[in-house]
């Protein structure tokens, strides 16, 4: 496993089966499909995104490029546990997203479902977490699914990205806004007393023609040419 670089908080090992059964999280899925993120989204926002104003000076680039309306899956690396919500202070639209299972425990499940988010388990073939993507899609809500699925443990991109955010893409035939977050993988410093600036980059929106049951060859293509963009527009931030 790849060193954690010295100026990087290390993370905890991921767990990445959870024992739960699928039943157990039927609820919650349930709860996502049903309708949008309620109140307590905003009220989350709000905190959040003052915390990322202000401690980390977060700065959105061409947040306009989000479709007002419409689906939309909002498609960024991922390197901290704040990426959702550095993505979220810097658009109007409430977004959906995927967490790990083992994330749904009282009293934050409450919060989690009510603020949008649904569970993936990760380690199986989580069906469920897909058709609740494209449930909300399909009702023209955005969602975020991260490019390399879980976060980055060494500071940097990954080489490849998963083709999960492939696979939603063709099968849905909604539009996708490449996203690149820069700083957040040295958001743990806090803990050092070190706040790091973070900027956020959206893409320009592109898309694909659905397909119904994309091969697993046309989700990996996609998803290259997706994270392609975001390490373009990541490498922008950097320099």
């Amino acid at each position: 496993m790849a060193a954690t670089p010295p100026d990087v908080v290390a993370i905890r090992e991921q767990v990445y089966k959870d024992p739960r059964p699928k039943e157990h999280f039927d609820p919650f899925h349930a709860r996502t499909r049903g309708g949008e993120p309620d109140w307590v989204y905003e009220a989350v926002r709000m905190v959040t995104s003052t915390y990322a104003w202000t401690f980390f000076r977060a700065r959105g680039h061409e947040s306009v490029k989000v479709p007002a309306s419409g689906p939309v899956i909002l498609a960024p690396n991922h390197f901290s546990f704040m990426d959702h919500f550095f993505l979220g202070a810097f658009i109007r639209r409430r977004v959906s997203f995927m967490a790990k299972s083992q994330l749904f425990k009282p009293p934050m499940q409450w919060i989690f479902t009510h603020g949008g988010v649904f569970p993936v388990r990760r380690g199986y073939a989580d069906e469920e977490a897909f058709r609740t993507a494209n449930a909300v899609l399909e009702r023209d809500g955005a969602i975020v699914m991260y490019c390399e699925g879980g976060r980055s443990r060494t500071a940097e991109l990954s080489e490849q990205p998963k083709r999960g955010i492939g696979r939603l893409a063709l099968e849905s035939g909604a539009p996708v806004v490449p996203v690149a977050i820069h700083g957040s993988s040295h958001v743990r410093n806090w803990k050092r007393g070190h706040f790091p600036k973070v900027d956020v980059a959206y893409g320009d929106v592109i898309q694909w023609d659905r397909i119904a049951e994309p091969t697993p060859d046309q989700q990996q293509a996609v998803a290259n040419e997706i994270f392609s963009r975001v390490k373009t527009l990541y490498a922008g931030l950097r320099d």
